[in-house]
């Protein structure tokens, strides 16, 4: 694992791990934050296009499939909740 320069990024780093799983036989890469599970899932929109949407959640969500991390996002922390989200490099 590669640190960082600055101290923020080091603790951001060393929060979150990549944890592999099997899911009906195939073997896959969950990214995680500090307790949550990034997952993804494909949604219809009202035009009929279909969009992958990415969340992350403590418990086991009814639908959806654990993923992870795209390579072109990065994690953010909501400073007043908590709660981790992704967004664009």
């Amino acid at each position: 694992m590669e640190l960082g320069t600055k101290t923020g990024e080091n603790k951001e780093k060393l929060k979150c791990k990549r944890s592999i799983s099997f899911l009906g036989g195939e073997r896959f890469m969950a990214y995680t934050h500090d307790g949550w599970t990034l997952y993804t899932r494909d949604v219809k929109l009202k035009g009929g296009r279909i969009q992958t949407i990415y969340f992350f959640s403590k418990r086991t969500p009814k639908s959806g499939k654990p993923c992870d991390k795209p390579a072109n996002m990065v994690v953010g922390v909501n400073k007043r909740t908590g709660l981790p989200y992704l967004k664009k490099k």
